[in-house]
């Protein structure tokens, strides 16, 4: 199962962050299997949820100290789950495994047994009564059997295990976890382009000041050689004109 990608990451964000939005995704993740997981059959979407519960486990376990207590807990239910639909993912695993090799057996046999019937027009029944493998037969059925009933009662006990942590609150415990630190993060950037643009503000007002006061000197040093032209314009001529 390809695990879904986690958006908005950013080295330059504290761990904290960016591990909150690693966990959500890999939470919800987990949960969103959960529905079809319930349902006995349903052998693909257990085990999509078993490698779910698994990375959200591992990533918890590099991160929870910066959720506390409830990132602790689902860590350790993350574990519980992995391991109970583990053991449910061995039995699927092992019946088909049995069964054909129950039936790689039967096949055997029965060329065997066709084999010694020669040219004979029918089979004597008594040559099937010594097929090479015909002690095999009862220990496979009976493993079968014990497969079957073990998936059974393992099932049972990983969908009480999930009933419970879902009274308990352990996923959304720490989806508020993570919520909280998200939410945290969010006003921090916020702050900080509101710190930004009152620095633009600050810098722009700045910068007109300046203006302003390089425009009034111009003009202080306009005035000032306008009234020494005016004073030398009234100033008698020499040549006696």
């Amino acid at each position: 199962m390809k695990a879904r990608r986690v958006k908005k990451l950013d080295p330059t964000e504290p761990l904290a962050d960016n591990a909150a939005r690693i966990v959500r995704v890999r939470l919800d993740e987990m949960r969103s299997f959960a529905t079809r997981a319930m349902e006995p059959g349903e052998t693909r979407a257990q085990h999509d949820m078993r490698i779910a519960a698994k990375r959200l486990r591992y990533v918890l376990e590099t991160t929870e100290f910066c959720f506390g207590k409830p990132a602790q807990v689902a860590r350790r239910r993350a574990r519980d789950l992995q391991d109970a639909l583990g053991e449910l993912h061995d039995c699927d695993v092992m019946l088909p495994r049995v069964k054909r090799h129950l039936g790689g057996l039967r096949k055997a046999d029965a060329e065997a047994v066709r084999m010694w019937a020669g040219d004979a027009s029918d089979l004597d029944p008594e040559l099937a009564s010594h097929a090479p493998h015909r002690t095999s037969y009862r220990g496979l059925e009976t493993l079968i059997v014990f497969l079957h009933a073990r998936r059974g009662l393992l099932f049972d006990r990983f969908r009480a295990m999930w009933a419970e942590q879902d009274r308990a609150g352990t996923w959304d415990e720490l989806d508020r976890a993570t919520t909280r630190r998200l939410d945290v993060a969010r006003e921090r950037r916020r702050a900080a382009k509101r710190a930004e643009r009152a620095r633009e503000k600050l810098a722009a007002a700045e910068r007109e000041e300046r203006e302003a006061a390089s425009r009034a000197a111009s003009a202080a040093t306009e005035l000032q050689n306008a009234r020494r032209d005016a004073r030398g314009e009234l100033l008698p001529r020499r040549d006696g004109g």
